[in-house]
Parts: structure tokens; sequence; C-alpha cells
């Protein structure tokens, strides 16, 4: 039976920053393109995938869309593609907006398909000998997102302003350090020199050529630093600028100075008086219903909204491998309320799938939206070695897989549907452990489906039964764990 679950796309696929847009019945997701065990946010090429809208379990690869080098301003390859955008032209071309690094410059590229590949066509620009010879480098371009509204009028989003939980600067080398660099990233940290974060996030809308701005940019919504008063205080704009329009209204979606979590703003206008709406999604479920405790690895989040057959759904990513530079993208589904609101939304294992996955056969470990450990942290801090080290899904030549499973650790998966009692649950591991585990319906152990004592160790994979009983629609699965050593875990699966 065909199924699809989160993440969406193949376990040993890693796409983040996910924007999707329909266009002519199917979904495209252009995002940043991270590895396994990446070193450096976006190490890799664009690529673009597509499904179709009415059926997002058959994803289909549509290959690299544009390279690193294609850009003048990056000959060797040396910056990352960050978070891009792409719209369709009023002259019914699409066009893909990025940026590389830090780097203050939007780049351009344009094809005729939306599933590319793209030409570099420009650097957004200032009209000539307006606005005193200013450039980007004024408001920190960063994170673009583009609309095409329906009378034609193109809008371009973008901002950086940490504050908060993410105060950061740029960071600062001497000339001698700068010199050792690679030319183009010489460039780069030249070049910054002279930025400074813009406090807000920004506005300006282009011209019909794509390219060129009609305006000076302008302040969309407070940052954590020009809050106070606004209805944005403690939900403030961060990056990961995003925007649609729904229903006739505009919403904004970014993330906000706390990184694990995508709000909203909405307004009547594409370009001005959006008011705070809430929360969409946590990568931690951070916020949900009271939740303080993290139920994955925090890490940062970017994404947005897209229509499907079923309804309206929510795009985002999560961190594996310990670090944020090996990123997943997820989606789940949404409510938009008829007063335009939209409630946060719980993370789940079957995401695009249009309801519960069967409660039958073999899955991925990996497809886990619940992972803790005793060591889970409550806040982002990736320069402590402990972030590496918890529980977490990894990678090796091609095989995924949960490591680092051990005393106190508890694996989620939600939802299931056992439409036949259930009574074996079968996980494949390996490693040193031996204790017991056990298998519930919730958090609060209330709902024992079985549990059974473990002694693992070896290097191979191999099964091991847990006697089980389950039954009944949109069922929840907890593995929770407890005992001396440590495991991996590959596939869980029922019978």
């Amino acid at each position: 039976m065909e199924q699809v679950f989160n993440p969406y796309l193949p376990l040993t696929e890693y796409v983040p920053d996910g924007e999707p847009h329909v266009f002519d019945g199917r979904i495209y997701i252009y995002g940043s393109h991270d590895k396994s065990k990446g070193k450096a946010y976006c190490e890799e090429d664009y690529v673009t995938w597509s499904a179709p809208v009415d059926n997002p379990k058959d994803w289909r690869y549509e290959g690299v869309i544009y390279r690193k080098n294609q850009d003048p301003s990056n000959p060797d390859g040396a910056m990352q593609l960050w978070a891009p955008d792409v719209t369709k032209g009023p002259d019914g071309r699409y066009y893909l907006y990025y940026c590389f690094s830090f780097y203050p410059e939007i780049g351009v590229a344009v094809s005729d398909s939306p599933a590319g590949p793209f030409e570099y066509y420009g650097h957004v620009k200032y009209p000539d000998n307006l606005y005193g010879g200013k450039t980007l480098n004024d408001h920190m371009p960063f994170d673009p997102a583009v609309l095409t509204d329906d009378d034609g009028r193109v809008y371009l989003y973008w901002g950086f302003a940490p504050a908060c939980e993410k105060e950061m600067e740029l960071p600062k080398l001497s000339d001698d350090e700068i010199a050792k660099l690679p030319p183009t990233i010489q460039k780069m940290m030249n070049v910054l020199k002279n930025v400074k974060f813009e406090i807000n996030s920004q506005v300006a809308e282009l011209e019909p050529d794509m390219i060129t701005m009609k305006e000076e940019p302008r302040p969309l919504i407070p940052s954590g630093k020009t809050s106070e008063g606004t209805g944005f205080e403690g939900h403030a704009f961060f990056e990961a600028s995003s925007i649609r329009k729904i229903n006739g209204k505009y919403y904004f979606v970014y993330s906000s100075h706390k990184s694990h979590e995508l709000c909203y703003a909405i307004s009547d206008k594409p370009d001005r008086d959006f008011k705070y709406g809430g929360t969409i999604i946590s990568n931690g479920n951070i916020g949900l219903d009271g939740n303080e405790k993290p139920t994955y690895t925090l890490s940062n989040n970017h994404g947005g909204i897209a229509k499907l057959s079923d309804g309206y759904y929510i795009f985002y990513h999560r961190c594996t491998d310990g670090n944020e530079f090996s990123r997943q993208g997820c989606a789940d589904k949404i409510q938009i309320e008829a007063d335009g609101s939209i409630k946060q939304i719980a993370m789940t294992s079957c995401g695009l799938n249009g309801g519960a996955l069967v409660g039958s056969g073999t899955y991925p470990a990996g497809i886990a939206c619940h992972i803790t450990s005793a060591t889970t942290m409550a806040h982002i801090d990736f320069n402590d070695p402990i972030m590496a080290k918890q529980t977490r899904m990894t990678q090796e030549q091609n095989v995924t897989f949960i490591t680092s499973v051990e005393d106190g650790t508890v694996l989620g998966y939600k939802y299931f549907d056992f439409d036949n009692k259930t009574l074996e649950l079968l996980v494949e591991v390996r490693g040193k452990f031996g204790g017991v585990i056990e298998a519930t319906g919730d958090l609060e152990n209330k709902e024992l489906y079985g549990k059974a004592s473990i002694n693992v160790n070896t290097n191979s994979w191999q099964l091991v039964s847990i006697p089980v009983d389950i039954s009944g629609k949109e069922k929840a699965l907890y593995l929770s764990f407890t005992g001396n050593g440590s495991l991996d875990v590959k596939s869980i699966g029922f019978k």
C-alpha cells in the first residue's frame, strides 16, 4: 500500500527550508540542500522534488535545478546557497530568489519550467540614480520570499534580526585570518565589515522585470528589539520569511527568535499592517497545549504553507545527526479557521499521508516524531557537546537509523490504524544493551501495549520481539527504554 510519512522525502535526502508551491497540478519543494553528517549549512546545490497535488505520496526527484557556481559572485562555489523561494512571474516564467551565506546580495535565476533547471538572471537592485546610491547591504538581504499577487504585482521579502534567544553577531576575523580563506569568502568577509544586522523584516515591491525594486525597502514586522507594545512580544521576527495569499488574506510565516517555532502574521495587504497571529508549529512541540519540554531535539526552523487536495499543510524541518547541518523536511496538516486563525499543531509521523499509517508491516525508525533522552535540552545550543551525543537519527552508507538509544530514551510515532489486533511488535536493533522496552499509547504509561526484557550484544542488526495487544484507530506508539548500554534502532514492525 502506497504511503508517505515524515520526513516526506527519502530518509537519505536532506532538503530543509522547504518552500512548497503548487504549479500546474503538482507541488514543488524548493529548499536549501544539506547532507548527512554535514559540517556547514546548505553545502549542496539546489534540487527540487515534486508530487501530484492529489497524491503527495508519489514524490519525483527533478534533479539539480541550480548550482552554487552559476552566480558570478560565487565562481568557486565557496559560499553556500541558503534558503530560496520561487514564484511564477507575470510573464509566465519561474523566478528563483536566493542568497549566499551571509553575503549581502539576493540573486535571481529564471526557468521556463517549475522543475528547472534555472539560469542566472541577475541580482536584486535599486533603480539607477535613486536612493542616494544605497545597496541592499544596508538591509542585510537574507532568506528571500516572493509573492506574485493576483493583480500581477510582485513583492520581495527578507530579513535577519537576531535578538533575545538568538542574539548573535556576524563572525569577526582579522585581516590575516581573512587572507587565508578562499577568494570568494575573502570578498564576503570584507563586505561584511560594513554591514549591520537589520532590526526588522523587510519588504519591497519589484518592477515587472522581477529584479529592480520600485521603492526603498520598508519594515514589515518587528524583531525582538522592536517588538514592545506591538503584539509580537515573545514571538518576534528572527528569519525564514515566507508569504502566501489565502482566502483574500496575506499570511507571513517566519521563524521567531525562539528559532524552533514557525509563527504567522496576517494582513489584508501584502506589504503592511500585519498583526501577530500565533505559532503554527514548533519542531520540539514547545508551546503546544502549554508544553514546555521538547519532544524532539530543538533546532532552527523554516517553511511555508501549501494547499493540497485535502486541505492546507505547513512544511517545516527538523534536525538529525546532533547538529543543524543535516536537516530534513516534514509537513503536517493545519486548519485555517473561518476567522483566518491557525491553531498550533503537533509534529506527527504520518504527515502528508492523509491519515494514520497502516498498523502492519515495517517502518524505518527514523520516522519518529518524538525522540527524547535524559539529556534532551530545553533550548538550542549546538556548541554544547551534549547536543551531538543525544539520541538522534543518523545515516551510514545509505542506511538510516536512530542511535544512542539508552536508559531514559523514548521514541514516539503518531499515528497508526490497527484494523486487526496486533500481537507482536518487532524492533530491529544492534549494540549492547540489557534492560526493558515498554510499548505504550501515551507518555503517561496509562495505556500499556506490552513490554519485554532484552539482552542485546551484537554489531549486526537483529529483531527484538515484544508481545503487545494493540487495536483501534489513530493510535500513538511510544517505546521507552530502561537499562544499561546503548542501542541503534533501524526499524519497527507489526505482526
